[in-house]
């Protein structure tokens, strides 16, 4: 099922939802992998939900570890690139083997001001109103640089921004199982379906 942009989803930490996710079309999954975040998996889980999903991009979370840790992780994992939570300089990004994606904040002076040429695409969550002049950066930033945008698990909104902005894709959140093997799946599932193509 083909959608109107790349889909991204973050922080899986369960099979139903790799499965899910990977099977409804989503092209990438984030596991986090830093201890410094809630939700922390260690490499073990990582593989054994990784082994059970194929054609999508596996990306590691990170926010404190240096780069030299970030990469032995990232291959052992067999990551396809890395999500880091703040900003790093290009010295540290040149350092980091994988594909970097640099999450930055929408309402810092940073998403601005902080443009990494080197990374392999921004990523930014909307976490307040989106006013015109905020909309106007953002359209600015996705004509330079892969704008990966996180609008919630809000359908409507997800399509609206992805026919009106110069998008690399759009991020959304993962749940959480109520216990093992059970899963409401009913707001992913209306994200997934508000963007399919017609």
């Amino acid at each position: 099922m083909p959608h109107l942009l790349p889909l991204l989803i973050r922080g899986i930490n369960n099979l139903s939802d790799a499965r899910y996710c990977a099977g409804m079309g989503a092209d990438k999954l984030t596991f986090i992998l830093d201890p410094a975040i809630p939700g922390f998996l260690d490499t073990k889980a990582v593989k054994e939900l990784t082994g059970w999903v194929a054609g999508v991009e596996l990306i590691g979370e990170f926010d404190q570890l240096t780069a030299p840790e970030i990469n032995a992780i990232a291959a052992e994992c067999a990551l396809d690139a890395v999500l880091l939570r703040q900003p790093r300089s290009v010295a540290e990004l040149a350092e980091i083997a994988p594909p970097a994606y640099v999450e930055l904040a929408i309402g810092s002076v940073g998403i601005a001001g902080y443009l990494p040429h080197s990374s392999a695409g921004l990523v930014i969550e909307i976490t307040e109103p989106l006013t015109t002049e905020t909309l106007d950066k953002l359209f600015a930033i996705g004509q330079h640089h892969p704008l990966w945008l996180g609008p919630g698990l809000l359908p409507d909104l997800a399509r609206h921004l992805a026919t009106q902005l110069p998008l690399a894709g759009l991020v959304f959140p993962s749940g959480d199982e109520v216990k093992p093997g059970l899963r409401d799946f009913d707001q992913l599932e209306a994200v997934f379906e508000a963007l399919e193509t017609e």
